[in-house]
């Protein structure tokens, strides 16, 4: 089975929109991890995307653009450390704690859904060779 996941490290936020209780946090350049079945070798892609919290509880919004550094996404009972599984989609319990390049603040959200929505065509960047 393949997989793919949003690499948080050096995904680029461009914009965080807030719209009644929905949050949308716009990734103008996610790296996707891509890890193929039977292969030791996986390829880096980047894509265009957005992370739409709705019902959101509370938030601490920050300026853009940004480049982030790591954290967390969570949703229910699952939380993913510096990736986001690709595709996610949740309701119930939704976080995410996200810090960043060149600042102290993190982006902090508490919130009752999480959908990932990727937009455009992936772009390769490289494979990636185990040492």
């Amino acid at each position: 089975m393949d997989s793919s996941s949003i690499q948080l490290k050096g995904s680029e936020i461009d914009n965080i929109e807030v719209e009644g209780s929905t949050i949308s946090i716009s990734f103008s350049r996610a790296i996707i991890i891509k890890t193929m079945t039977g292969s030791v070798e996986k390829t880096k892609w980047w894509q265009a995307g957005q992370l739409v919290f709705e019902a959101v509880d509370a938030s601490e919004l920050l300026d853009t653009p940004l480049v982030c550094a790591g954290g967390d996404v969570g949703e229910n009972v699952y939380t993913y450390r510096d990736m986001i599984p690709v595709p996610l989609e949740s309701r119930g319990k939704a976080h995410c704690d996200l810090y960043f390049e060149d600042t102290d603040k993190h982006l902090k959200i508490s919130a009752g859904a999480v959908k990932l929505e990727m937009l455009a065509v992936p772009k390769y960047i490289e494979h990636i060779r185990p040492e």
